[in-house]
């Protein structure tokens, strides 16, 4: 069983931390249930355990947080879709890559329950959306957005930390930060693709979606 917790209003990031270390140990000492947990923070900025100093470009806008998920910088804030995965990969098929895997296919289903096609590109984390709208890029090819971030820790076997999906934040504020490391490529959300979305749509896909992004007959599309 997956316990779905949705919390209103903004979740300040020391309270979400608390909760997800202290969920995850229960998960693993079989004293608790797995967890989802769908909420907005207010606007910060996290560094991953890949983080460059320099790409932190305004080091006063927001507070920035250290933290031990895996990736680099990114921006959280209203009117972005966060889901903390709490969820026991042991009983999983004990396969990170595969469990990352899973987490990317459940993006990009509840985004095509929006007519979004998400996509994974090699060498770049998370999931992009094609802007065949703007100008190409310098190499000829069309420009992607992203617009999905995915960072995850593990204790235990047990994971933390998740997802993040760009709903209607203010783009402009990811501008204090290079998003992931990657400065060729930019950023948009659900309502910048010009769909009007709201977070409770997206809790909808998501829970829509959630079973089928980690159904066993998915596991052969995982990498060994």
């Amino acid at each position: 069983m997956v316990e779905w917790k949705t919390s209103e209003g903004l979740v300040s990031y020391e309270e979400a931390t608390a909760f997800m270390e202290a969920r995850a140990e229960a998960i693993a000492r079989g004293e608790a249930e797995e967890c989802i947990w769908l909420l907005e923070h207010p606007p910060l900025y996290t560094a991953g355990t890949s983080a460059r100093v320099d790409d932190l470009t305004d080091p006063d806008r927001f507070p920035v947080y250290t933290t031990k998920r895996g990736g680099q910088y990114t921006y959280h804030g209203p009117g972005q879709r966060v889901i903390y995965v709490m969820l026991n990969v042991a009983e999983r098929g004990k396969d990170v890559r595969c469990f990352v895997r899973q987490l990317e296919r459940w993006v990009i289903l509840a985004l095509e329950e929006f007519n979004v096609t998400g996509h994974i590109r090699d060498g770049r984390v998370g999931v992009w959306v094609e802007r065949p709208e703007k100008p190409l890029t310098p190499t000829g090819d069309v420009t992607e957005d992203k617009i999905a971030a995915i960072g995850i820790r593990l204790r235990k076997w047990v994971s933390f930390h998740g997802i993040s999906i760009n709903v209607e934040p203010d783009l402009e504020h990811f501008t204090g930060i290079v998003p992931c490391g990657i400065t060729e490529h930019g950023v948009t959300s659900l309502v910048d693709l010009g769909l009007p979305v709201t977070l409770a749509d997206v809790d909808v896909a998501l829970k829509r979606t959630f079973e089928i992004a980690f159904a066993a007959d998915a596991a052969p599309t995982c990498p060994s």
